[in-house]
């Protein structure tokens, strides 16, 4: 695990869990980007996405029940992965 997510680590072992969990990003509006973060989900994830008012970029929410605090490391470590989505 990277350095980058330690302390959201600390804070989310003191929840319980299985637990809904909300994910927040941004990315440019560029569908590509857009599918690939949503690809981080499961079918059952309720997403929402939201343009901002220049549309170039867009918020994408997603609430998904996780099962621990590693999966939750794990989407995050994915999502840095894909070039220029920002999480949040």
């Amino acid at each position: 695990m990277s350095d980058t997510f330690d302390k959201l680590k600390e804070q989310l072992t003191l929840l319980e869990w299985p637990n809904v969990y909300l994910f927040k990003f941004i990315a440019p509006n560029k569908s590509e980007l857009v599918a690939r973060v949503s690809a981080l989900f499961d079918d059952g994830a309720d997403l929402k996405f939201t343009t901002s008012k220049t549309g170039k970029y867009v918020s994408i929410s997603v609430k998904e029940l996780m099962l621990d605090v590693d999966s939750i490391i794990k989407r995050y470590e994915d999502a840095a992965k894909i070039e220029g989505v920002i999480s949040l």
